[in-house]
């Protein structure tokens, strides 16, 4: 699970190679983003499961960690977390034991083990997660970190499994979805993509991921 988890840190692990360059461009394409309007607040969703925002959520903020931006990366999926795992860090506490009152700000944020990248992991999984996401509670978090961090990134649920990527991203700044080459259906992309606009979330653009070049190689492309 160790060996998993830090390949999925490519651009921590691997910085000159050929994905964590597409990472890079991907932080230049947002920063390009920022020009006329602050993005302070990104949230990575997808259309459905296993298509791999979370991986791209933690690279994303790695990338801007590396530039010098002071890094928060939330998990806000309350239902299916998997950050703890990736930066192998206790689950709790967590997100949702700020949002529930029962631990404040400094309590839940841990050290990534990455230079100016920090974590929240989502905490126990609680039975409304849409209610906790939506709760004014959420909105003082946000507002708060708004203030400590240059950069929050939230890693949000799946767009059509649930309603938590459209609450999360009207509370945010900017939106990006992730496709899975080969696997995601356009007429399931449209979905999400609606979806997200009748939140009035603002989509910066999308991710194409496991976009495949040949036999041994592989790279995120983006979209603005």
């Amino acid at each position: 699970m160790k060996q998993i988890a830090t390949r999925k840190l490519v651009t921590s692990v691997a910085p000159t190679s050929i994905i964590s360059e597409q990472f890079r461009k991907v932080r230049t394409n947002i920063n390009f983003s920022m020009v006329e309007n602050k993005l302070q607040t990104l949230l990575f969703t997808s259309t459905s499961i296993g298509e791999g925002k979370s991986t791209i959520a933690a690279n994303v903020g790695i990338v801007f960690a590396q530039e010098g931006k002071k890094v928060l990366l939330v998990d806000a999926d309350l239902r299916k977390p998997t950050m703890h795992y990736t930066f192998h860090k206790p689950n709790s506490p967590g997100l949702t034991n700020l949002l529930s009152s029962h631990c404040s700000l400094d309590q839940v944020v841990k050290e990534s083990g990455i230079n100016g990248l920090y974590l929240i992991t989502c905490g126990p999984i609680p039975f409304n997660p849409a209610e906790l996401l939506s709760s004014t509670s959420m909105d003082i978090f946000i507002k708060e970190v708004r203030a400590m961090y240059d950069i929050i990134i939230f890693d949000a649920p799946p767009t059509l499994s649930v309603s938590d990527a459209q609450i999360l991203s009207n509370k945010c700044d900017g939106t990006i979805l992730v496709i899975s080459s080969g696997e995601a259906e356009k007429i399931d992309v449209l979905k999400a993509k609606e979806a997200l606009l009748s939140s009035k979330a603002n989509i910066i653009g999308t991710i194409l991921n496991n976009y495949k070049i040949d036999k041994n190689h592989y790279y995120y492309q983006y979209y603005g």
